[in-house]
């Protein structure tokens, strides 16, 4: 750490002299500088071992070893990393172990709630089918009958003007649908913007419409994007 942090001495440890506080020698969990350390130190190990942060985002880093391109995404204290080659995947592993403490889980199959799947023509899915169902669950609708599209293309919806709104988790439902929309389901999309726009004063028509985006949900819940090879 660039500042000195001093912190009381805990109960139960005993010093030899007549001390008052300890003087950290390293960022520890709790302090406002940690998470801020934790970046700068990895980001200057993985730079150190040839890695170059990529102009689109700051959590992606890229190396370029033979022809081969080693991508390493960073979340906080999650790390992918991915590959052609088996070989340089072994060895950046073996590099990030080497520095810091580490667990290898493995082939990814999840990620920040997101499922991997991985396709037998190569392609690659991101889906969100627990995501989905939590959902489902949540807001009652888990034995909901599934319908093939995720607005009634025959009703309007209007504002309402009624003094008092629709006793319903409208806004936590819409919340919950925009974070599946932006991740994995743009497919949502238009219908999850739809009932946005009456979050002000939702009545019984914007809830039942909420409601069939979750009963579409109910029959495409392994949905998601997929990323084909070429």
């Amino acid at each position: 750490m660039k500042e000195k942090v001093f912190c009381a001495i805990p109960e139960g440890v005993e010093v030899d002299e007549d001390f008052d506080c300890f003087e950290l020698v390293k960022a520890i969990y709790g302090l406002k500088q940690a998470s801020r350390v934790w970046n700068e130190t990895f980001h200057e190990f993985v730079c150190s071992i040839g890695f170059q942060v990529s102009d689109f985002d700051p959590c992606l880093y890229l190396k370029i070893t033979s022809g081969e391109c080693v991508l390493l995404l960073v979340y906080v204290d999650d790390v992918l990393v991915t590959d052609s080659s088996t070989e340089l995947i072994l060895r950046t592993k073996s590099d990030l172990k080497a520095r810091f403490e580490m667990t290898d889980s493995g082939k990814c199959a999840f990620v920040l709630g997101i499922e991997l799947v991985d396709n037998d023509d190569g392609s690659v899915t991101m889906c969100q089918r627990r995501y989905v169902e939590d959902v489902l669950k949540r807001f009652g609708m888990s034995d909901c009958k599934a319908v093939t599209s995720p607005t009634d293309i025959s009703s309007r919806l209007i504002p309402s003007t009624a003094a008092t709104k629709i006793d319903a988790p409208f806004r936590e439902a819409v919340g919950a649908l925009m974070h599946l929309m932006t991740a994995t389901r743009p497919d949502i999309a238009f219908a999850v913007s739809y009932v946005s726009r009456f979050m002000e004063n939702p009545q019984v028509e914007h809830w039942m419409a909420v409601k069939r985006i979750l009963r579409y949900l109910q029959g495409t819940k392994s949905q998601g994007i997929c990323f084909i090879v070429g």
